[in-house]
């Protein structure tokens, strides 16, 4: 067992008299997150027992676990649960979950994002788990006048085997809730596990089936209005008047006005992106009649000048911000980081003499790749309610960020931040979209203002028109060759608008005598954020479709030269700063080798191969294309994923599945060009996404058995699949892919899609 000290996270074991307010949940009765085996099984409890903020038992020995991350897609809600349960060594069956609302007195980095949920929440649920059980044993141990030591727990019982006594969590509950919180606990051995590693069912799998209100979207009040906003039509463009007269006579419109979603002297955090920091609010009696308001407000933009933004960095460090002024062309864009590729950039790693090698080179391959801006396209639009009145303010919505947004609320209203009560809804989707959480603030400010409750609903042009995005990236790779085809350097230069996709330390650094990276960006207007895996959603595919393209020159198997490459770095690494480590690396590529029965070729099947490491986690991917009435189709995509302890193994490979079809989706038809700084497209019937008969007939994902600690599952399986589908269709067409969207490109060649 391992011991571990529960003040790493003290304030986690605050009783629940301690909070302002007095109840845990605002928006909700505990009784919303009930399971019915659960209330079949026990029956309701008359009363309810907190042994920290994780965990309240009923005199019954019913368990309710609270998750406290924001819930969108990723199964927190059942796995988080599932490690507090794994250390309280309580019974599955007998427990019911509910979502924790954003109080950040009790819980620790309520944030739903970069894959860090459960890596991040590991140490400190298990500790919660194991301090409430420890506070049982306390209670059995002081009730029964045993040694505590001599107490054993399992499956929500606790028993003393020398007495012969028993009893289930809730008799002990009571008693437990009254004792100190211990100092040390210890936590179990991985090998006694019997809840982690087992597949749950998605505690809400019934309720979102059966279409029960879980979303933000669905929240209802009594005397509730409803608002949508208006911004300007394009990226460097801002509000210079509106007419209100113009929809005031429309039906069930109550009032039109211009808000600011940050007051003048207010220092941005990160998390703030925001393109249009002054918009139009509509306000009426339902969400169709405010949408039919917006279409006929007479409304007059300008351009915006230069603009800098007071910005707090990580750290505590302030730094300014230039917002370049001009309304920005996709074809402008292209054109600038063409130039761009051909400067020298700025050096962000070097080893040995890539220059020279390059000189004395028999053979030099250079390859470009490209790919667009790209747009969340959450299933459910950004939404919020908001009730604030006087010093006080309720917020309910989706956000994977409360943390960073409550600070922002706060310095909008005027209102202190222990007076405002963010309740957080499941999300339709997230996809870093939602860690910008201006939705919010808008809300609440649309609220103040006409003092009653209002939701807060954009529709989906809003959303695709108004930012954030997927940054567009260019990056060109060289490789020079001996006179026997032996890799001598890699340079690569890569960029973006407005930020590069560039990891310096990353593979086939560490593994080359004679690497060089470089790195570049230009400012826009247009705002970008977090998108499924950051960066490497990009660099991944063009880096792994040089790789294999980089194997067939030298004449080698695109697994056994990445192998090749991985055993350098693992036996003579060059450098010290790689971060990633080869001997994983390698094992999900063998894996997957092994799982696809890669070495045994098959006819008229095609095979890409890709593999990458981020968000602390290796995973390899093969894809299996054919040409069906002139077509390509997916057949078949095999994972093998190596994410240390894997929670819940089917939440896991769901996870995994969905990112493999969302990487296809976007590599095959992801595109958002600019026209005069308006996006071209602003709704599904231009913004193409992956149909479900588009999606792969197989998708297997293979877990390497790890003890390691777990780490990033939702986005690590996203950026492989790029470059595993372009070599795939490279096989199929004898075409290499170096400019993301595919689609228009296999359509040029006469191939259907």
């Amino acid at each position: 067992m391992t011991k571990v000290n529960t003040k790493l996270d003290r304030r986690s074991f605050l009783k629940v008299s301690a909070l302002a307010g007095g109840g845990m949940m605002l928006s909700f009765s505990w009784l919303a997150g009930c399971k019915p085996t659960v209330e079949e099984e026990l029956g309701l409890p008359k009363e309810w027992f907190e042994l920290n903020s994780y965990i309240k038992i009923g005199e019954n020995g019913a368990v309710t676990l609270y998750s406290p991350n924001p819930e969108f897609g990723s199964n927190v809600k059942t796995s988080m649960p599932m490690i507090l349960a794994e250390e309280l060594d309580t019974d599955w069956k007998n427990v019911w979950v509910e979502q924790a609302d954003f109080y950040p007195e009790r819980f620790d980095r309520q944030f739903t994002g970069g894959s860090q949920g459960i890596r991040m929440g590991w140490t400190p649920l298990r500790t919660a788990g194991a301090t409430a059980r420890a506070m049982l044993v306390a209670a059995a141990a002081q009730s029964w006048n045993v040694p505590a030591n001599e107490i054993t727990t399992s499956a929500g019982m606790l028993e003393h085997k020398g007495s012969g006594k028993k009893a289930n969590y809730g008799e002990m509950a009571s008693l437990a809730a009254t004792l100190e919180v211990p100092e040390e606990v210890e936590l179990k051995d991985i090998n006694d596990f019997k809840i982690i590693g087992q597949s749950k069912k998605n505690v809400d799998g019934q309720k979102i089936v059966t279409g029960k209100p879980l979303f933000g979207i669905d929240h209802k009040v009594e005397g509730m209005k409803y608002a949508a906003i208006v911004h300007p039509p394009a990226f460097g463009m801002r509000l210079k008047s509106f007419d209100k007269s113009s929809v005031m006579g429309m039906s069930g419109i109550q009032d039109v006005f211009s808000i600011n979603v940050f007051k003048d002297d207010y220092v941005q955090n990160f998390f703030d992106t925001t393109t249009f920091p002054e918009i139009i609010a509509i306000v009426g009696n339902s969400t169709w009649e405010v949408m039919q308001a917006k279409k006929n407000l007479v409304a007059e933009w300008e351009k915006a000048p230069e603009t800098k933004i007071a910005m707090a960095g990580f750290g505590g460090n302030s730094m300014e911000v230039t917002v370049p002024a001009g309304l920005e062309n996709s074809s402008s864009h292209k054109s600038r980081m063409a130039e761009f590729l051909k400067k020298p950039g700025t050096v962000v790693r070097k080893d040995g003499d890539p220059e020279g090698m390059f000189k004395k080179a028999a053979k030099v391959i250079e390859r470009t790749y490209s790919a667009p801006f790209l747009a969340h396209n959450t299933m459910e639009p950004m939404n919020c309610f908001a009730d604030v009145k006087g010093d006080r303010a309720v917020i309910y919505g989706p956000t994977q960020a409360p943390e960073f947004i409550m600070g922002t609320i706060s310095s909008s209203l005027g209102i202190p931040r222990e007076n405002i009560q963010i309740n957080l809804a499941r999300m339709g989707g997230g996809f870093g979209r939602r860690a910008y959480s201006h939705h919010m603030v808008e809300a609440a400010l649309i609220s103040q203002k006409i003092q009653a409750p209002v939701k807060m609903v954009y529709s989906r042009e809003d959303d695709m028109s108004a930012g954030v995005y997927r940054p567009t990236y260019s990056a060109t790779y060289r490789a020079a060759l001996d006179e026997n085809n032996n890799l001598l350097a890699l340079h690569v230069k890569a960029g973006g608008i407005p930020e590069s996709p560039l990891h310096a330390n990353r593979f086939p650094a560490g593994a080359l005598d004679n690497y060089l990276a470089e790195s570049w960006d230009i400012p826009s207007n247009i705002t970008i954020g977090a998108f499924r895996a950051p960066r490497s959603n990009f660099i991944a595919g063009a880096e792994q479709s040089f790789l294999d393209e980089l194997a067939e020159e030298m004449g080698k198997d695109p697994i056994d030269f990445r192998l090749e490459l991985l055993k350098r770095a693992e036996t003579d690494p060059v450098g010290s700063n790689n971060d990633y480590d080869p001997k994983r690396y390698a094992g999900v590529l063998q894996l997957v080798k092994e799982k696809s029965n890669w070495s045994q070729a098959q006819s008229n099947i095609h095979r890409g191969v890709s593999a990458y490491f981020c968000h602390n986690s290796y995973v390899a991917e093969v894809v299996d294309t054919v040409i069906k009435d002139n077509k390509p189709v997916v057949e078949s995509v095999y994972a093998a994923v190596d994410c240390g302890i894997v929670v819940n193994p089917d939440a896991a490979a769901n996870m995994g599945e969905g990112a493999i079809v969302d990487g296809i989706g976007n590599a095959f038809f992801g595109e958002l060009a600019f026209n005069n700084g308006a996006p071209t497209k602003t709704n599904f019937d231009t913004y193409r996404m992956i149909r479900q008969k588009e999606s792969p007939k197989k998708i297997e994902v293979h877990f390497v058995e790890s003890t390691e600690n777990p780490t990033g599952l939702g986005e690590p399986l996203f950026p492989p699949v790029f470059a595993a589908l372009a070599n795939s269709l490279y096989k199929a067409t004898g075409k290499r892919y170096y400019e993301q969207p595919f689609a228009p490109q296999l359509e040029m060649e006469n191939l259907r899609m």
